[in-house]
């Protein structure tokens, strides 16, 4: 049984905090550096898009400003590329990296990429997963909530809220492969369409680079608070 005041699987917790947080501050620090070097080019991130986007054959994408800090996201949906108020107008190396990696994801979806397609279906289950997995294993916890199966058997509350959370957790996995890619392409296009020299591709790799490690920070994470919950929904079968 767990001290009164202290449960061991709050480290877990603990530990992806500290990872979300190692991240954070690395990509902010890499941005903040790059955001200061000036392109040679002398374009704007919103520049630098439209340029991809067309050199790419994309042309039904729209570009927008959309306010916030590194708040830039493409959405499939309504082929819509948004950039922040710190790319959209801004001619730094960093900006133009940002801007580049919001276009291999509209290349992505032209292209069908397979795990940017899955991503995007497991999106509505991916909410549900997050707002409602976690209280639901709680509830379960605390009340012993379960049910008898049919063919024998027995099946808690707690163990419901756990697959329900695991889709959340799929989904920040699934995210991993599309963020990957989508800086590689960025990346490859930067500098096969002359937009950027050698050395500001390598510039730009450091700050996507920093980047993807927030989703990794953020699946790894999940995937730590998921064992917690595992963890605990087993200590409580034991303990019944």
């Amino acid at each position: 049984m767990y001290g009164y005041y202290f449960d061991p699987t709050y480290l877990l917790v603990l530990i992806g905090a500290v990872l979300c947080i190692a991240a954070s501050s690395m990509v902010n620090s890499t941005y903040q550096k790059y955001s200061r070097v000036r392109a040679r080019s002398g374009i704007t991130g919103a520049e630098a898009a439209q340029r991809i986007l067309q050199m790419s054959g994309i042309n039904d994408v729209q570009i927008q400003h959309v306010s916030g800090e590194l708040t830039d996201h493409y959405d499939p949906s309504k082929k819509v590329l948004r950039l922040s108020d710190t790319v959209y107008d801004s001619r730094s190396v960093a900006a133009i990296g940002v801007a580049a990696h919001e276009c291999g994801h509209a290349l992505q979806h032209k292209e069908g990429y397979f795990p940017l397609k899955f991503r995007s279906t497991l999106v509505p289950a991916a909410n549900i997963g997050s707002k409602l997995g976690l209280p639901i294993v709680i509830l379960g916890l605390v009340l012993g909530i379960g049910f008898d199966l049919p063919g024998g058997g027995y099946f808690s509350l707690a163990q419901i809220g756990i697959w329900v959370f695991s889709l959340a957790v799929l989904f920040q996995i699934v995210t991993l492969p599309v963020e990957f890619n989508a800086s590689h392409r960025a990346l490859k296009m930067l500098g096969s369409y002359g937009i950027m020299t050698g050395d500001e591709v390598d510039d730009c790799k450091r700050v996507l680079g920093a980047a993807a490690l927030t989703y990794v920070a953020a699946a790894a994470s999940s995937i730590l608070q998921l064992l917690r919950l595992v963890i605990l929904s087993g200590n409580r079968r034991r303990n019944d």
